[in-house]
């Protein structure tokens, strides 16, 4: 019953997807379609989140690391995408510091099937690692938190201060060209949207995958009581170190296909706020729904760009009365009310059963 279920929310899912590749184009301008592309690569950092805090129980505010690195991968590999009769064969914030050589690490980003892997293992390695010694040593709760916090501060200075090899604070932009195409092109825009498309809804299915079989009730039992899954015979350990790696890759693959369709990545991505920014859109749609998390993803940034349009000076107040409306009032979120008011107005439509006498 649950894997017939499961295909009948993919069929949904793929309908869905199908619509949004061929038909919102039509309906909606150009901006507004790369605005969209931008939020659905988001939507695919907050799936990753979902995965790890809503099911898990483990709340990692750094997850803007692995989705700059992400963008960084994709990015590099843009900027060598040079003419051949160009005067510098290097990406010219690297001329303008004095460097002559192309650093060793940039050569494997020349190529864009090694660069598409890069997207995936490099966030994933590090989402492992950290992982790795973090719960190894059964760090958990709101320890786990402030140590990817912290991870993030040292990210972002890193990054930040490599004038020479990254450009620093003002990252990688000026994108023109991805296999021979001009990234500006409205067909090429169009290609990105569809792939963030396509690549969102394979996300939400390897995580429903995931989550709706008994690998998902480990998951769930680790969240609730990790003493008892210990006591039980098994080790949550390896069981976390493998979904932070997949939260992370998730992070990355959001990171590029954000990245490619801003026109740029800088180590603002992974700044604390961001990484907190994450964590609202999924309090937002809804913990442990993955579906919610998409919601949440696309509410709050297009609200975000509305007032901040509308209340330059005033808009991050907004966000921070909706996160506080959500954790005050609306525990679960948007699906959580949806699914309160539904039962409720389902419960009122029922006839009431008699009670025998």
């Amino acid at each position: 019953m649950a894997k017939k279920s499961f295909y009948i929310e993919a069929g949904a899912v793929g309908i869905l997807g199908l619509v949004s590749i061929f038909l919102i184009p039509i309906i909606i301008s150009g901006y507004q379609l790369n605005l969209l592309g931008r939020f659905l690569g988001l939507a695919i950092a907050a799936i990753g989140i979902d995965l790890i805090w809503g099911y898990t129980g483990l709340l990692s505010l750094g997850n803007g690391i692995f989705f700059a690195l992400g963008g960084y991968a994709i990015a590099m590999h843009l900027k060598l995408q040079i003419p051949p009769g160009a005067s510098s064969q290097l990406p010219e914030f690297m001329s303008l510091y004095g460097v002559t050589e192309l650093p060793w690490f940039w050569h494997p980003f020349y190529s864009f099937p090694l660069t598409i892997l890069a997207i995936i293992i490099i966030p994933a390695l590090c989402g492992a690692i950290m992982g790795y010694l973090v719960f190894r040593n059964r760090i958990k709760g709101v320890y786990f938190s402030i140590l990817t916090q912290a991870a993030t501060i040292v990210f972002f200075n890193f990054f930040n201060g490599q004038q020479k090899l990254f450009n620093g604070t003002n990252g990688l932009t000026d994108f023109k060209t991805i296999l021979g195409v001009d990234t500006n092109l409205p067909k090429t825009q169009w290609i990105f949207y569809s792939l963030t498309v396509i690549l969102l809804i394979a996300a939400y299915a390897l995580c429903r995958y995931l989550t709706s079989g008994r690998f998902g009730r480990l998951l769930v039992a680790i969240r609730d009581d990790e003493s008892r899954v210990r006591f039980s015979g098994y080790n949550p350990t390896g069981f976390k170190v493998l979904v932070f790696a997949i939260s992370a890759a998730l992070a990355g693959i959001g990171g590029a296909m954000f990245t490619i369709q801003t026109g740029l990545v800088s180590p603002k991505a992974m700044d604390i706020a961001f990484s907190i920014e994450m964590v609202i859109w999924v309090a937002v749609g809804g913990r442990a729904t993955l579906y919610g998390a998409v919601i949440g993803a696309l509410l709050v940034n297009f609200a975000r760009t509305f007032l901040s349009a509308q209340f330059p000076e005033i808009w991050l107040f907004f966000q921070g009365a909706i996160f506080l409306v959500v954790v005050t009032v609306l525990p679960d979120g948007l699906v959580g009310l949806g699914k309160s008011l539904f039962s409720t107005k389902l419960s009122n439509l029922l006839p009431a059963k008699k009670v025998a006498t």
